[in-house]
């Protein structure tokens, strides 16, 4: 039976009959675009709620990831931190963001604030516990000599206990109080995201004191005492993370300034290869942590961010991309004589100020050893996507179930 005859329109005759033909294609044509309309933006809603809505980040790390923390705790970043952006020294140890902050604004969320820094700070949204010279190991002697962080990873895990605890406990008095607008609801804890970027100082610091061979060896502990602290944060009731392996430190140029590298140990680039070699066999064995904890929380989303492999490329295809010399760096001075970016020293009877150089954007590395705000926000976007991610989703689709890569 055909439509006509479905909706009796064969029975009408004359103009009338036809108008009334007219009259209900309309209304079909118009029905059936309604229906279409909202098939649509049902599918889009479904698209939509497909991205996490993450309404916490909690952050451990070093100073690749310090939005304040060791600045709080100890001396106070100095100019020309932060020339680029904030306009004053922010806490970071570089000239505008860390890859953090293009994480958080990706997310749709507000700058992270230093657990550690109890002036003006909000931690509705998360907090950081990452501090400057932090290590996955806890500190010892000849590490706090070098000026490492007390703040190892084990310390910034009892940290989150006890804000964690405290906050919960607050809440749970149901009494009314102005500081609980600046602390996360309890049921955010379960819902948020846990990064961890941490390990250059454990490997760093090694290449000072060890063989390659020592250090090669070491690395077995130092990994797995990350993946315990991974489980610890289960057992605190994280469920999504956000892991980035650790960069290739032998392309710091402190470390080819330090370590001028014979011509057997100097790739393309003119970075060391031990030093590399060093950092790719904890990421190595690091990606085998995760892989291996994904079998034993099976509730858990881990999602593995290959940071070596996203700088690597930025060093390698450094002009391409509108930097100088990929080994050269902004502030600061090494060489004959070292001042440090921002400090001054004397040389040979006068003083001299560890500037900064006209254009940090031109540069990868900002005072020898961490990133420009150019540089980070290079490899935020072009980790955040997940092109450099294990599984390789963007940062907005971590909290789903993902296969990971196959090698």
């Amino acid at each position: 039976m055909d439509l006509v005859r479905f909706l009796g329109l064969n029975r009408l005759k004359g103009p009338w009959g036809l108008k009334k033909v007219l009259v209900v294609g309309v209304i079909l044509v118009g029905a059936f675009s309604i229906f279409l309309a909202r098939g649509q933006r049902k599918k889009l809603i479904l698209s939509q709620s497909r991205g996490c809505h993450f309404p916490a980040v909690y952050n451990f790390g070093d100073s690749n990831s310090d939005t304040g923390g060791r600045s709080a705790a100890f001396t106070r970043t100095h100019s020309p931190y932060g020339i680029t952006f904030f306009g004053k020294p922010s806490g970071r140890l570089s000239d505008g963001h860390l890859i953090i902050d293009f994480m958080v604004d990706k997310l749709g969320l507000p700058y992270l604030h230093a657990y550690l820094d109890s002036i003006g700070s909000n931690f509705r949204y998360g907090a950081n516990f990452a501090t400057g010279g932090s290590t996955i190991q806890p500190i010892n002697g000849r590490m706090f000599e070098a000026r490492l962080s007390p703040f190892s990873l084990d310390i910034q895990l009892l940290q989150f206990q006890q804000f964690k605890s405290r906050t919960n406990e607050l809440f749970s008095q149901g009494i009314e109080s102005e500081i609980k607008g600046s602390l996360p609801r309890p049921e955010d804890f379960s819902e948020a995201l846990y990064t961890l970027d941490i390990g250059q100082n454990d490997l760093y610091d090694a290449m000072r004191w060890m063989t390659v061979e020592q250090v090669q060896a070491s690395i077995s502990n130092i990994t797995q005492k990350l993946a315990s602290a991974v489980e610890r944060l289960y057992q605190q009731g994280a469920r999504k993370f956000w892991i980035h392996n650790t960069g290739p430190i032998g392309c710091l140029p402190i470390t080819v300034v330090y370590n001028p590298p014979k011509p057997e140990d100097m790739d393309d680039n003119g970075c060391l290869k031990s030093h590399n070699e060093v950092a790719q066999e904890f990421n190595r064995q690091l990606k085998e942590r995760v892989s291996s904890l994904r079998s034993q929380l099976l509730d858990t989303v881990l999602t593995y961010v290959d940071i070596y492999a996203a700088k690597y490329k930025l060093i390698s295809e450094a002009e391409k991309h509108g930097f100088t010399n990929p080994l050269g760096y902004c502030c600061g001075h090494y060489g004959s004589y070292v001042v440090y970016c921002g400090m001054t020293t004397v040389v040979n009877g006068s003083e001299v100020y560890g500037a900064s150089c006209t254009d940090p954007s031109e540069y990868i590395s900002w005072d020898g050893v961490h990133y420009t705000r150019a540089a980070n926000q290079w490899v935020a976007n072009h980790v955040l996507d997940g092109s450099f991610s294990d599984p390789p989703v963007s940062i907005t689709q971590a909290c789903h179930k993902h296969p990971p890569h196959s090698s």
